[in-house]
């Protein structure tokens, strides 16, 4: 079968489309045939080597997260799962490798893939759709008439979480680039800021909860859009956030957050649920696998915008 591995660390031309056996399965496990697989921001943060700490440095490694494919075997043990089940889920965030013709998840890593919605959507529904969900639910706990500002809006997590907060009863703040206002309408938002026309360092405001999605708000600026009693979240987890983060919070009711991603199959569930039920997954651009280095060159530079996602034939 086909894998994208790399064998250092470094940009997109590190990946490579190699021959490897397809995998075995054993107990609790199933055999998906990979029909799609999404593009995440995560992918070339950890083949660039900037996750090492998280993701470990033993190479060579294989890249990719969340996939959409069906069910060509069922280890002893599966009950929930039947060859032939259209699915969709994720491999271990730090891990990946499921930029291949097939991969071996466990059914807590997978759902049924909603009839509604086809495979490359799905695809892109896992990890962004899971962040959206964490964020809103677990880590600023929006309900309604939350306030919430979105920095980076119409990004993969961004389009989920404007829609999942809605959802919630909440009034929306995106900021986007002047190429994002559309989408951003379409999603559903209360309000858009262009940054390239407003500082929203400047707004007037304050929210019960903002969302930093692009990593270029600092705490030290987003604090002063804050409610009394509020919550900043960002999406770039590290050791040292990690712990400033932990010391802040235990003096200030200005709670600061970081996104630290946790499958679970309850989560793909919901979002299995919310696409049957209309949820808006816009794909912006496929790419074949023979094409992947340009896939990933073009997605790390902000030349896609929203999900980009490589089919496997």
């Amino acid at each position: 079968m086909r894998k994208v591995l790399y064998s250092r660390f470094g940009d997109e031309q590190v990946l490579e489309v190699q021959e490897q056996p397809t995998p075995t399965i054993t107990k609790n496990q199933l055999l998906i045939q990979v029909k799609a697989v999404s593009i995440n921001p995560l992918d070339w943060k950890i083949y660039g080597g900037q996750m090492k700490l998280l993701s470990a440095s033993k190479l060579p490694k294989g890249v990719g997260i969340d996939f959409a494919g069906v069910v060509t075997q069922v280890g002893p043990g599966s009950i929930r799962f039947q060859v032939g089940d259209a699915v969709f889920g994720l491999l271990e965030v730090f891990q990946g490798g499921a930029l291949a013709d097939y991969v071996v998840a466990t059914e807590a890593e997978v759902a049924r893939k909603p009839t509604s919605i086809l495979f490359d959507q799905a695809a892109a529904l896992p990890v962004a759709g899971l962040a959206a969900l964490q964020l809103v639910d677990q880590l600023a706990a929006v309900g309604q008439g939350h306030e919430v500002l979105i920095n980076g809006a119409t990004g993969g997590v961004g389009m989920f979480t404007i829609q999942v907060a809605k959802k919630r009863g909440a009034r929306v703040t995106a900021v986007v680039g002047p190429a994002g206002e559309q989408r951003a309408t379409q999603l559903g938002e209360d309000a858009v800021v262009d940054y390239t026309k407003q500082d929203i360092r400047h707004l007037t405001q304050r929210f019960d909860t903002i969302i930093d999605l692009s990593d270029k708000l600092p705490f030290k600026a987003a604090k002063k859009l804050l409610k009394p009693r509020a919550t900043f979240i960002n999406m770039l987890p590290s050791l040292q956030g990690l712990v400033l983060s932990f010391l802040h919070n235990i003096f200030s009711s200005r709670k600061r957050r970081i996104l630290i991603l946790k499958p679970t199959a309850a989560g793909l569930n919901t979002l299995a649920a919310l696409a049957q039920d209309g949820l808006q997954i816009p794909v912006e651009r496929v790419y074949d696998l023979a094409n992947v280095r340009q896939a990933y060159q073009e997605t790390s530079r902000g030349q896609v915008k929203g999900k980009a996602v490589v089919v496997l034939g």
